[in-house]
């Protein structure tokens, strides 16, 4: 049963993008603590590094702004501590029920491969499981009450994240 007197919202009060720069945060303290390079020196290995961080954080920003665009475009707010005004399941939607977070991850660890720090890479792995475990769920319960029918088909349909 829902409270008429609070906001209808997935009660998230703080934005996964700030979780994941929490985390990115402590990443650099643990780099300047405790350096732990990527394996592999060499030019080559640093090049394949350098190469797979520039396309993971490219398509992370890319995921990320495809994302925002069609929530944009469906005058619907990316803010989960707003109302869900409607439901988007086209573009990257059809693929993953949670584009935004995942791009989040890919952002993360491909700055993390392209700057070389991998306690960077490891805390976009581990922003992930906090928003998979403590955000998602309290989102997927909301957009449950909010959407019914429609958002059930949607996760019968579409994986959580890939």
């Amino acid at each position: 049963m829902t409270d008429p007197t609070r906001p209808d919202s997935p009660r998230i009060y703080v934005p996964p993008p700030f979780l994941f720069v929490g985390v990115a945060l402590l990443a650099f303290v643990a780099e300047r603590t405790w350096h732990w390079p990527f394996p592999g020196p060499g030019p080559i290995a640093d090049l394949l590094r350098e190469a797979a961080g520039v396309a993971l954080l490219g398509a992370g920003l890319l995921l990320d702004l495809v994302a925002l665009l069609l929530f944009w475009r469906s005058r619907t707010s990316a803010l989960p501590f707003r109302p869900a005004a409607a439901m988007v399941s086209s573009g990257p939607y059809r693929f993953t029920r949670n584009p935004m977070y995942l791009g989040l991850t890919l952002t993360t660890v491909g700055l993390g491969a392209l700057l070389d720090v991998v306690w960077l890479a490891f805390a976009g792995v581990v922003a992930a499981v906090l928003v998979d475990r403590f955000v998602i769920p309290r989102e997927e319960r909301y957009l449950e009450r909010r959407f019914g029918a429609e958002y059930h088909e949607l996760k019968r349909r579409v994986r959580r994240w890939l």
